[in-house]
């Protein structure tokens, strides 16, 4: 079988348009959805009611009605906020009327934001900003087609067509997309051409996942393999963009032996498996691949949710006295969850035994519902932005290759899902023993090998000092801790050659992240730099690169990406 013949007429460009920001702010929501769902929108905005001030409440009407005196008479110096692409339409700075219309809209969003009290536990604090960022995010006169100038100038300037093409692309998203407006036009993207293209195969499957082996791209490899674990909820081709913005592409340029796992998208019929049915599917991921490549150790890398799995596996591997992980490696991974992070505000009991009712009835968590659920933490970019592109202006979707990612999202089983949520509402891997996988207490002390870990900036869904936390947990004595200047999807697809792009490296991480902060160097570039580095320190000699991939045990089964990324 010739691998590389399906390749060689493959594309190798980007097809990209749209906001680059926009798109990794949708691609973290979903990536909020890997830990916990079946959320219940009513007892958040019951909690918006408990921790309204009274007080600060009628100071703030007083100071409104002071404030909405300025606007009429013209005097009032309200501005949006610097970045506010809703009022970048020159009517709102030049129009008397759309003036005072957005001015008033920001005077009363400030009043109702200053009504929230800083009393209280943060869960319920951030439950309270949740439900009041949807509330005024609504209420933004952007949002209706009267009161939106860009909306009224394209349709004089269409002939009226951007109110039928608009009425024609609401009527699809209620018909086809839960009434959700489409945040992408994926129809320039095909897995395996202009995305998921970096060449490879799969040399083993079983139910629960395929493992793909990526084909050399130089002439010396590393001796040792590198394993990719994402998260169950993504597909995995996050970290195989689009050619020059994958990670994948990437690593196999300098010389590492990777292997990444591809999971299958569950469905009803695989509602009991649990952590148990993952860890064992990676046992025999990793006997292939060490009988592939004739070694006796690896290294191990989990990104997302799937750094939880592979935290699992590492600490049953050492219960047990396997020792053939020789390092691992956490990116964004939150193993601590007593942080402080905006889906702490889905910390309830009871929502929390609703999400588990109704993983177990179905079955399965929709990605697809996670996606829309998650997508309400950021309104303004995630769902009014594409409300007033589709609908008021009439216009296609952007096609951008992180949000066609983002909409191919996966279920999570009823049993895991279930699992999920305990270790999200217990903080079970933050208690040694506390959780059981396939008979074996997990204790992370028990994780002495060399570890690597990354944290990002800007990531308002795993906090970089949660992430930080990961490495006094660990029973590793060698610990490197790396910090991304960005956010969370964005801190994974960062490839070399971004001039914006930069990271902290510091020194030994002790119990305090402020202070590795404070004394860390800040160095422009990408963190896949010092990471590529630090796997290739721990990966062995150089040696020939192999000729084929897999071997007479394990042969090639397809080319890469494989099956289940379509599932």
């Amino acid at each position: 079988m010739n691998l590389n013949q399906g390749h060689s007429e493959r594309k190798m460009t980007e097809q990209r348009v749209g906001s680059d920001d926009i798109a990794q702010q949708a691609a973290d929501n979903l990536d909020a959805a890997e830990d916990i769902g079946g959320f219940d929108l009513t007892e958040t905005l019951k909690s918006l009611l408990k921790v309204i001030d009274p007080g600060v409440a009628g100071r703030e009407l007083v100071q409104l009605m002071g404030e909405s005196l300025k606007i009429l008479s013209g005097k009032s110096e309200l501005l949006p906020e610097k970045g506010d692409k809703r009022f970048k339409d020159i009517a709102w700075q030049q129009n008397p009327a759309y003036k005072r219309l957005g001015q008033g809209y920001l005077a009363v969003t400030r009043a109702m934001d200053n009504m929230l009290s800083t009393e209280g536990s943060w869960r319920n604090q951030e439950r309270a900003k949740f439900a009041m960022n949807i509330l005024t995010s609504a209420l933004a006169p952007t949002n209706f087609f009267w009161t939106n100038p860009e909306a009224i100038k394209e349709a004089f300037n269409t002939g009226g067509m951007s109110i039928v093409r608009g009425w024609q692309n609401r009527l699809h998203d209620l018909r086809y997309n839960k009434g959700m407006p489409t945040m992408v036009d994926a129809s320039p993207f095909t897995k395996g051409e202009n995305i998921a293209a970096t060449p490879g195969a799969v040399v083993f499957r079983n139910e629960v996942l395929e493992l793909l082996q990526y084909t050399p791209t130089t002439a010396k490899v590393k001796q040792l393999p590198m394993l990719m674990v994402p998260p169950q909820i993504n597909k995995y081709y996050f970290l195989d963009m689009a050619p020059q913005r994958s990670m994948v592409e990437y690593a196999t340029a300098n010389g590492l032996r990777l292997f990444m796992v591809s999971w299958r998208n569950p469905g009803p019929e695989q509602r009991e498996w649990n952590l148990d049915t993952y860890l064992s599917a990676l046992y025999e991921a990793v006997d292939a691949m060490l009988s592939i490549t004739r070694q006796r150790r690896f290294n191990g890398m989990g990104f997302c949710a799937g750094g939880i799995t592979i935290a699992c596996f590492a600490a049953h591997m050492a219960a047990n006295d396997d020792q053939r992980l020789n390092s691992i490696a956490f990116a964004v991974t939150l193993l601590d969850w007593d942080t402080r992070a905006m889906i702490g505000m889905l910390h309830s009991r009871k929502l929390i035994d609703q999400a588990k009712k109704a993983s177990r009835k179905k079955g399965i968590i929709s990605g697809r519902d996670l996606g829309i659920l998650f997508a309400w933490f950021r309104p303004n970019d995630l769902v009014w932005n594409y409300w007033v592109n589709n609908y008021l202006l009439g216009r296609k979707p952007p096609s951008f290759d992180i949000l066609a990612w983002n909409a191919d999202s996966t279920n999570l089983p009823g049993a895991l899902h279930g699992q999920m949520l305990d270790i999200f509402m217990n903080n079970d891997l933050a208690h040694p023993g506390k959780l059981n996988v396939l008979d074996t207490p997990i204790d992370l002390r028990d994780i002495t090998v060399d570890a690597f870990v990354t944290g990002a900036l800007n990531d308002h869904l795993t906090p970089w000092q949660g992430c930080y936390k990961t490495t006094q947990m660990l029973g590793s004595k060698n610990i490197k801790y790396v910090l991304s200047h960005a956010g969370h999807i964005a801190s994974l697809v960062n490839p070399p050659g971004n001039p914006k792009a930069s990271y902290y490296v510091g020194g030994e991480p002790g119990p305090d992240p402020d202070a590795w902060r404070e004394n860390a160097e800040r160095r422009s570039g990408t963190w896949w730099e010092t990471w590529v580095e630090w796997t290739r320190d721990r990966s062995g000699d150089e040696r020939a690169a192999p000729r084929s991939l897999g071997n007479k045990k394990y042969p090639p089964l397809d080319l890469a990406p494989g099956k289940y990324i379509n599932t």
